[in-house]
C-alpha cells in the first residue's frame, strides 16, 4: 500500500481492480460525503480527478454529493473544474465567525462562499456540461424539524438521536430524503427507496438553493424554503440521512463507484457517528472503491488530524493559525493526487487495493 493513500474496495470492485486496474470508463458514479472542513484534504485529489483523470470522457459521469460533497461537486462540474475548486477553496479558507455565531451569521457566510465560485455563467456550465451530471442530497424536514425556533429544533435533535439509536429507519419520522438531479440522464441511483424520497430536477432557478439546503445543518444554519420545483417545506443538510453515503450508488456489478473520501470507514447518517455498530454494509459497498488518506498520512499532519468544524472554536480569535494549519493540510493533500495518478498509471493499484471493510478499524 502507498504511504499516503489507501484504496479500499467492495467485493465486486475489488475483483475488477485486481484483474485489470482502474479504468475511468468503468466508473459511472462518483460520490462525495458530508463532513464540513474535512473536504480540504481532498482538494488535490478532486483537481486531478476532474481536471485530468476524467478529462477525455464521453459518457455521462454522475456526481452524487451530500452537504459539503454537493459543494465540492458544484465546482467539479464546471467547465474549468480546477479553477472552480481554487475559487471554492480560497473562499472557504476565508470564513470568520463570532464565538457563538447565529444561524443567520453562518448562513450568510456560506452564501458568500457559494457566490464566490458559482455565478449564473457557472450554473449554465453545470447544467450543460458535456458529461458530468450533478446530483445533490438534502432532506425535507418533518415534524419538529419543520419549524424554525431553536427550542423546537433542539427537541427534534434530542428525539431524533434517541430514535436513530434504536433504528436508522426512524429518521424517516423527521426527514424525507430529497434528490436534486440533472434531468438530462436518469442517474443509476434514481431508484433510492430506503426512505421516503422526493426527486427534484435541477434547473437554473433551484441549483443554488439546492446546494445551500444540502449543507444547512440544523441549529447551525437556517433551513431553505420555497425551492422552485420541490415540494413545500424546509430543506436541510443531506447528512442527516446520508452523512457518508451508505448507498448502492450504481447497482451494475461491472461498474465501479469511485468514492474520494477522507476516512477509511463509511458512517451512514450524521447521528450515527457515535454508534460504532452503525457502519455501511459490505453488500451496499460491493461496487465501491474508496480512495482516502492513509492512517500514516493523517498521523503526520499538524495536530494529527484533518480539519473539522471544531477548528472554528479551537482557533477562535486566532484565525491566522487555523488558516495556516488548513493550508498545510491542503499542501499535504497534493501527495494524494500524485500517488493516485502514479498507482493507476503504473497498475500498482492492483496490488495496493484492500477489501472493504478495512480491518484496521475492526
Amino acid at each position: 500500500m502507498h504511504d499516503s493513500l489507501s484504496f479500499i474496495a467492495g467485493s465486486n470492485a475489488l475483483q475488477i481492480i485486481r484483474d485489470e486496474g482502474l479504468n475511468p470508463e468503468r466508473i459511472r458514479v462518483v460520490t462525495g460525503a458530508a463532513g464540513g472542513p474535512k473536504w480540504l484534504v481532498l482538494g488535490g485529489l478532486d483537481r486531478v480527478l476532474f481536471g485530468t483523470f476524467f478529462r477525455n470522457r464521453k459518457r455521462p459521469l454522475f456526481l452524487l454529493g451530500s452537504s459539503i460533497g454537493s459543494w465540492r461537486f458544484a465546482a467539479a462540474a464546471q467547465k474549468n473544474p480546477v479553477s472552480a475548486i481554487d475559487r471554492f477553496e480560497k473562499a472557504y479558507l476565508g470564513q470568520f465567525y463570532s464565538r457563538m455565531p447565529s444561524t443567520d451569521e453562518v448562513s450568510d457566510a456560506s452564501r458568500t462562499i457559494l457566490d464566490e465560485y458559482l455565478d449564473d455563467r457557472n450554473i449554465g456550465e453545470i447544467l450543460s456540461h458535456p458529461y458530468t451530471r450533478l446530483s445533490l442530497l438534502a432532506v425535507r424536514s418533518r415534524n419538529l424539524f419543520a419549524g424554525t425556533s431553536r427550542a423546537r429544533l433542539a427537541a427534534g435533535m434530542a428525539a431524533a438521536t434517541i430514535a436513530n439509536a434504536i433504528s436508522r429507519s426512524a429518521m424517516g419520522i423527521f426527514f424525507d430524503r430529497t434528490l436534486f438531479f440533472d434531468p438530462r440522464d436518469e442517474p443509476p441511483f434514481h431508484g433510492l427507496d430506503s426512505f421516503r424520497i422526493h426527486r427534484v430536477p435541477l434547473a437554473k432557478e433551484n441549483l443554488k438553493p439546492g446546494i445551500m439546503a444540502s449543507g444547512s445543518i440544523p441549529m447551525v444554519m437556517n433551513g431553505v424554503s420555497r425551492i422552485i420545483g420541490a415540494p413545500d417545506g424546509v430543506y436541510r443538510d443531506g447528512g442527516m440521512i446520508d452523512y457518508q453515503l451508505d448507498i448502492a450508488a450504481d447497482p451494475e456489478p461491472d461498474r465501479i463507484v469511485l468514492y474520494p473520501h477522507y476516512t477509511d470507514m463509511v458512517i451512514p447518517g450524521w447521528l450515527d457517528k457515535h454508534l460504532p455498530w452503525r457502519r455501511a454494509h459490505p453488500h451496499t459497498m460491493r461496487n465501491t472503491l474508496i480512495v482516502c488518506p492513509s492512517r500514516g498520512f493523517i498521523e503526520n499532519l499538524p495536530y494529527k488530524k484533518i480539519p473539522d468544524r471544531n477548528d472554528f472554536m479551537k482557533f477562535h480569535g486566532h484565525d491566522d493559525e487555523r488558516i495556516s494549519y488548513w493550508r498545510k493540510v491542503i499542501d499535504s493533500g497534493r501527495m494524494l493526487a500524485d500517488e493516485f495518478m502514479e498507482a493507476v498509471g503504473s497498475g500498482k493499484i492492483r496490488n495496493a487495493v484492500a477489501p472493504y471493510p478495512f480491518t484496521l478499524h475492526t
